[in-house]
């Protein structure tokens, strides 16, 4: 079987080229970022930080090492969706073949050996291909977190042999794991049915395709409910990614069903056409050749506008929390210390709560927390924030020696009545913990508040400051602002101005990880939409001759497998679009019963650049490859078996 196997790839390399490109990108990634996990684990830090400094750049390496194992994560998912679908539709586009080995006695075992043999053989060609790929990935890799802000200069990521188990298993795994299903099914087809393509030979909705879909669409529907009906906007939203890996599922499993109906809409519309009328029936005809296409596009729209929406309602979200929910002021006036301070002498102010963000190390339960803690007046505070019901204690407690747990802490498990250890302007200072807050969607909130009176004077007056503004009743939001400029105390915002601003910058964030995972999944999609097209049009040589010597020239061939190709586009790109509706309106319904207005960020700049780049990728894939196939004279395909 090896030897037979060997044969076949090296024959028709063409049709496993698109599985071992994505068998290679994946083993590569993964070695990659696995070797840049591992550099993460015991970071070489500069020598003569500051406790701040090392804290901001362990963060980075966290952060860096959250990034890695998300990108595996998406790595196995996205290789084993694209080889799977390649296997399919390769295993469809042999079915003669593989109907002439049964007849000729090769069992249904042998059948399975074959496909499974020939898995093996792309896996260890991928697992080849990938190993020195994955060498130039990993100095790309650090450049690029070096780039983002994740690693500091100068970093570097060692090498670790024991990697290459990891990441060649992975080839070989995903290779076998994706053709499993395709080598399955076309066992059980007869010899004489995959030959006259009649029974289980013509039906691409199996009942194993079937359950699949309608069992994984089911989840998906399920988890939308349980999401709209979250009042927990974290579980919410963390309901809504797993929505993004369920969907398209579903969605690809199904395609063979929408995508012809959706084909016969389109149909509707360009009836006027000889052209167009004959790209749809051609579209409806080749059920596995368009749900092929479609499918990559399901995943990739759902991953990278679902990723990008989420995260992007997941800021908005937490502005509209803070608008809403925790903040009971007017204002927002971003300045020093020492501003700040004179902030509650200006015209108009009834209360000025300033919180300082001081240079301070908090030391409890055995760890340190260097960032995060603010200094804060426990009265004013309390006018200005709503925090109540508290998980634990009261803020009226927040005086002296004590310290409260802020919402960034809030399930590390800190009880109140604790004790806690500050280190302040080189002192240490015992504290009692007296309050715990309750846990809110920013990512950025704070770690630890203590009293104002702790932070020695200078050390408060050049801290940086925000300070949250209540109005005295009556007074114009506009002219306190414009006498807080005059007199040179800060940046003033409103409350609204503020909490978007926030957003935005927890956006610009979250651009650095989407970027990544989104080129990932672009570079996945494009294979496997470029190895699709590859294989169905080295395939229709036959139809395009027939075509062309029924009285179509070789443009307008072109033309109708390129109308053919770009409805399968739109069909595909709104079925993920689907996808990322249902995962959005979860989050929309959660946060209008929640924060009363759905807080939900839609990508459109996105969709249309997603868009743009699958019209334009498929559009010059199915021009190269028809004209290729087309090149010859129609009278020596017509006869040849398409």
């Amino acid at each position: 079987m090896i030897r037979l196997s060997l044969s076949t790839v090296r024959e028709r390399w063409q049709l496993f080229l698109g599985a071992i490109v994505a068998i290679a990108l994946g083993v590569a990634l993964t070695q990659s970022s696995l070797l840049v996990l591992l550099a993460t684990e015991e970071p070489r830090l500069p020598p003569g930080l500051s406790a701040v400094e090392r804290h901001r750049i362990s963060e980075g390496y966290v952060g860096a090492a959250t990034l890695m194992g998300m990108t595996v994560l998406i790595c196995f998912f996205l290789a084993v969706f694209v080889v799977g679908s390649t296997a399919a539709f390769t295993v469809a586009q042999r079915r003669a073949d593989l109907a002439l080995l049964r007849l000729v006695g090769a069992k249904r075992g042998q059948l399975r050996l074959l496909l499974l043999s020939e898995a093996l053989i792309l896996g260890l060609l991928g697992t080849l291909a990938g190993i020195p790929l994955g060498l130039a990935a990993t100095g790309a890799q650090a450049w690029l977190l070096t780039a983002l802000g994740f690693f500091p200069e100068g970093a570097a990521v060692g090498w670790d042999g024991s990697v290459l188990w990891v990441s060649g298993g992975l080839g070989v795994a995903v290779a076998l794991l994706g053709v499993r299903a395709a080598a399955r099914q076309a066992a059980r087809v007869g010899p004489l049915e995959a030959l006259r393509e009649v029974g289980a030979a013509a039906r691409v909705m199996t009942a194993g395709r079937w359950l699949r879909g309608l069992l994984f669409l089911a989840v998906s529907a399920a988890m939308v409910w349980v999401s709209a009906a979250a009042t927990d906007l974290l579980g919410a939203l963390v309901i809504a990614l797993a929505v993004l890996f369920t969907g398209p599922v579903a969605m690809s499993a199904l395609s063979p069903v929408v995508v012809p109906l959706a084909g016969r809409a389109l149909g509707v519309l360009l009836r006027g056409s000889t052209l167009g009328g004959l790209a749809m029936a051609n579209l409806r005809a080749g059920v596995r050749r368009s749900a092929s296409v479609a499918a990559p596009l399901i995943v990739l729209v759902a991953l990278s506008l679902g990723l990008w929406g989420t995260l992007a309602s997941l800021s908005t979200a937490a502005a509209a929390e803070y608008e809403h929910r925790i903040l009971a002021g007017d204002l927002v006036v971003e300045s020093t210390g020492a501003q700040a301070d004179r902030l509650a002498s200006v015209a108009g102010v009834e209360t000025a709560a300033p919180r300082l963000a001081v240079e301070m190390t908090v030391a409890v339960d055995g760890r340190e927390y260097h960032a995060g803690v603010v200094a804060v007046d426990a009265l004013g505070y309390r006018r200005t924030h709503r925090w109540e019901p508290l998980r634990a204690g009261s803020l009226e407690d927040l005086r002296g020696r004590t310290i409260a747990v802020g919402p960034a802490l809030a399930t590390e498990g800190l009880r109140v009545g604790g004790t806690a250890t500050a280190r302040i302007d080189g002192r240490e200072v015992p504290l009692r913990i007296v309050a715990a807050l309750p846990e809110i969607l920013d990512n950025g909130a704070d770690a630890f508040l203590v009293p104002r009176d702790l932070v020695p004077p200078e050390l408060a007056a050049r801290a940086p400051a925000e300070t949250v503004i209540r109005l005295l009743p009556g007074a114009e939001p506009a002219v306190v602002a414009e006498a807080i400029r005059s007199a040179g105390l800060g940046e003033v915002r409103t409350v609204a101005e503020w909490a978007g601003a926030k957003a935005a910058e927890a956006q610009r964030g979250n651009l650095a990880v989407l970027g990544v995972l989104m080129g990932l999944g672009g570079l996945y999609a494009l294979v496997a939409v470029v190895n699709a097209v590859v294989i169905a049009g080295a395939d229709r040589g036959a139809e395009f001759a027939a075509a062309r010597l029924a009285g179509l020239s070789r443009p307008q061939v072109v033309w109708t497998a390129l109308v053919e190709a770009w409805s399968v586009t739109l069909i595909g790109l709104f079925l993920g679009c689907l996808v990322v509706a249902g995962a959005l309106s979860g989050i929309a319904t959660s946060t209008m019963a929640v924060l009363g207005e759905p807080a939900v960020a839609v990508p459109w700049g996105m969709l249309g650049a997603v868009c743009l780049g699958a019209f334009a990728t498929i559009g010059a894939a199915t021009c190269c490859v028809t004209l290729a196939a087309t090149r010859p004279r129609p009278v020596t395909l017509a006869t040849t078996r398409g």
